[in-house]
């Protein structure tokens, strides 16, 4: 029988556990301790716990962990992107990301965590969208790409950004689990969290309901309604009607504004009636706009829209915050981080993941046996 993976579980969760050992409910909370404050690897680092208490824990249970496969750091900026190997194999990646700016916080730091394998939404613009969905992660292996990444930069994470391989909001309940666990466990309060989505509508509302405190980013890219659908699918089953509803309604149950991300595609949605567009939502919800640069993704061949993508010129992306601004809308401009690497969403990811099946494939015709059946 498999034994139970105690990473990713909940204080209540643990505590259960200890009661359903034969151990007193307080031990769950030593256990979330070790766990996530301490970031225990195994039951031999628990040191306050006795020495059978430990060896029977690790006879029941287990504490599972990502492998790290690959690490880049850019020279440029300090970004760096870890591809995890899961338990199964399948791999994710989580980017640590330092201060933009000297307006940001000294200490801040910023870890960008995935939330599944793949992702379903086949957004044209995302090099995740070509690996299609997987599967979702568990709590556990969102939380530890965490402790992962503060144990190997021997850093202080501030900041949370699910924005990572995935749509968060397809994998709700692992997905808040993680979020209680870190805001509880380790230090990092909600309103230094950020979930962002590409339109789930109604897990927008559900937050909402349910007074999640983390801060909400949503992956607007065009007020257009054709161009959105083009450009994000998802925009078909929660139209930009329904999704700026549930935004509306988020923002009145917790009077907390809105992060918009919007990549500017050149001749795409950088037009002055997208501008207007924009101002126009920023009279409706009170927001942010984050305007981001577009990674290109030739690295995947993509056909069609994709393909056709392009960044919008330098030039034209000031004259079209410097319009926004003009137009009292709230703008932030993200820089490119970690271009000299495999920065974009799922690229690390991608490129490791085919080079790996190109290998096995050549591997495989050069072996005796391929030939034989080749002869």
């Amino acid at each position: 029988m498999t034994k139970p993976n105690l990473k990713g579980l909940t204080l209540n969760e643990l505590e259960d556990f200890a009661l359903s050992v034969g151990e007193k409910r307080f031990r769950g909370a030593q256990l979330f301790d070790w766990l996530y404050a301490k970031e225990a690897s195994s039951f031999d680092e628990m040191s306050s716990l006795s020495k059978p208490l430990r060896e029977k824990l690790a006879s029941v249970a287990c504490i599972d962990s990502l492998k790290l496969v690959e690490e880049q750091s850019s020279h440029r900026d300090g970004t760096t992107k870890f591809l995890f190997e899961l338990s199964d194999g399948k791999r994710i990646e989580s980017v640590l990301i330092p201060p933009r700016t000297a307006f940001d916080e000294q200490k801040r730091l910023t870890l960008c965590v995935s939330t599944q394998v793949g992702c379903a939404l086949d957004c044209k613009f995302c090099a995740t969208a070509s690996m299609g969905i997987l599967r979702n992660l568990t709590a556990g292996e969102i939380v530890d790409q965490v402790l992962h990444s503060q144990r190997i930069s021997k850093k202080k994470i501030t900041n949370l950004v699910y924005m990572g391989m995935g749509e968060p909001l397809m994998n709700y309940e692992p997905v808040m689990n993680s979020v209680d666990i870190i805001s509880t466990g380790m230090d990092i309060a909600p309103r230094r969290i950020t979930i962002s989505t590409a339109g789930w509508a109604p897990k927008i509302r559900r937050m909402a309901d349910e007074g999640r405190k983390v801060k909400l980013a949503v992956s607007l890219h065009s007020l257009d309604h054709n161009a959105r659908s083009e450009l994000m699918p998802i925009n078909r089953k929660f139209p930009l009607p329904e999704l700026l509803d549930s935004v509306q309604y988020y923002y009145r149950k917790m009077k907390s504004r809105v992060t918009f991300e919007y990549i500017l595609f050149d001749g795409w949605n950088d037009r002055d009636e997208d501008i207007a567009l924009l101002a126009s939502l920023s009279r409706k919800i009170p927001c942010k706009v984050n305007i981001i640069p577009f990674h290109g993704i030739d690295f995947t061949h993509p056909t069609g829209i994709s393909a056709r993508l392009q960044p919008t010129p330098p030039k034209r992306m000031a004259e079209f915050v410097a319009k926004l601004r003009k137009a009292h809308v709230t703008v932030f401009v993200r820089s490119s981080a970690g271009d000299d690497i495999d920065a974009a969403c799922g690229q690390l990811a991608v490129r490791v993941e085919r080079a790996r099946k190109t290998s096995v494939g050549t591997a495989h015709l050069q072996s005796p046996v391929a030939n034989r059946r080749s002869a």
